[in-house]
């Protein structure tokens, strides 16, 4: 029996098409309403939400998962709680929708305004990560967006549970059901026929590993905005305070490995390549980092394993990490243009020059000075939640919130005028 996948996937965008009417207009106080009901939704249904969470967590044991993927799978009370307030925050902040962002007169009386307004429908593709059902749902309704989700098989039984919450939140509110769908088909040709619906759906954002994005490019022809791998740097830079330096340093690579503004790749200026370099990488490994440098980081450090090519541009999303020796800032920044995913990326120094000079020169969406590359988050940017990290430069980039989910337009208010 071959499943009619194309009917199947227009009859949900044409059901997010409809609905997107319907919260483009809702007010403030509605969508408000609808997250908070959604947050305490999570709340009341935490143990089921657990419990379906433990059959995922079961079967990524029996497909021999990483630790890594398995932590990013995991909904523990504390994350249950976090996804919770990250929604009540995004209530708490600005409407995005009707705010006018710039106005002007012309000099025939015409009064022009450009208008923030809802994207419209959004289809968001993710692996792995049951949180993101959360947070993208939350952003888009809160931006006046409805959207269409689709997690990976991974965490199959997690969204499902949390789709429930957030059907319920929506219901309580009297917004349309159908403002969030769960795409439940597992199978890819599904995905395939939803990319090909540029007439219901304005935006795709696929967030997951290199071959999702690149897979979904290809098929799309509906414009994406492209979350990319994290291949992060920290560059230890030769006026580093090594105390610090190493703090840093072990906080972006071990603090949560498995996710994308975690450090792939150290680079350090030779000048701290020394007792400094193999103190940090005894500490590393000390937390179960594998290391693979090059020739001077295994001259250091005996124990590392020699850096292949592939290493400089890997997201590992695990405890492992890239190791490299540089003569200098121009070689750090060289080597960050040429192997970086311009998703985040660090300097550790005490030469306000040289940090200016890094901010200056090194193009990612997030440049850090003197802080972990965990910081490039939306929470931790004040957003909320994010519902990614664009790696792109149209039309968003760094982690995106509730006012990169909305475009604009022209408002134009006359009193008779006609062009001649």
């Amino acid at each position: 029996m071959t499943t009619d996948y194309a009917a199947q996937a227009e009859q949900m965008a044409r059901r997010a098409r409809l609905a997107s009417r319907s919260v483009a207009v809702a007010s403030t106080r509605q969508k408000n309403e609808a997250l908070a009901a959604i947050a305490d939704a999570l709340a009341n249904q935490a143990a089921a939400i657990k419990a379906e969470n433990a059959r995922d967590l079961d079967a990524a044991a029996k497909a021999g998962l990483s630790a890594a993927m398995v932590d990013r799978l995991t909904l523990t009370d504390k994350r249950i709680e976090t996804m919770a307030a990250g929604l009540r925050e995004i209530a708490a902040q600005d409407d995005p929708v009707g705010q006018v962002i710039e106005q002007s007169t012309r000099p025939n009386g015409l009064d022009l305004q450009r208008v923030r307004v809802p994207i419209g429908v959004i289809f968001i593709i993710f692996e792995s990560r049951p949180n993101v059902t959360i947070d993208a749902a939350g952003l888009c309704l809160k931006s006046g967006n409805a959207c269409i989700l689709r997690g990976g098989k991974e965490a199959a039984f997690s969204n499902a549970a949390l789709y429930r919450a957030i059907r319920s939140g929506l219901v309580a509110a009297g917004l349309p059901e159908t403002a969030v769908q769960l795409v439940e088909a597992a199978d890819h040709a599904f995905v395939g026929a939803m990319l090909k619906l540029d007439r219901w759906i304005d935006l795709v954002i696929p967030r997951g590993g290199e071959r999702l994005i690149r897979a979904v490019v290809e098929q799309s022809t509906i414009p994406v905005i492209k979350h990319y791998k994290g291949v992060c740097h920290v560059y230890i830079d030769e006026f580093a305070d090594p105390a610090m330096a190493a703090e840093i340093a072990l906080n972006a690579k071990c603090q949560r490995p498995g996710v994308c503004n975690a450090m792939e790749t150290l680079l350090v200026h030779q000048a701290q390549a020394g007792r400094p370099l193999a103190d940090l990488l005894k500490a590393m490994a000390a937390r179960g980092v594998q290391i693979r440098g090059c020739e001077r980081t295994c001259a250091v450090f005996p124990d590392a394993r020699p850096a292949a090519e592939a290493d400089w541009e890997a997201e590992y999303l695990d405890l492992i990490l890239a190791v490299r020796v540089v003569d200098n800032i121009e070689d750090a920044i060289e080597h960050i243009a040429r192997y970086g995913s311009a998703h985040t990326d660090a300097i550790v120094t005490a030469d306000p020059r040289r940090a200016e000079e890094f901010v200056r020169r090194v193009d990612s969406s997030s440049v850090m000075v003197n802080a972990s590359t965990r910081f490039s988050d939306g929470g931790e940017y004040g957003l909320g939640a994010e519902v990614g990290i664009s790696t792109d430069k149209l039309h968003a980039r760094g982690p995106m919130g509730i006012r990169d989910l909305t475009t604009y337009k022209y408002v134009v208010r006359g009193n008779g005028q006609v062009r001649t």
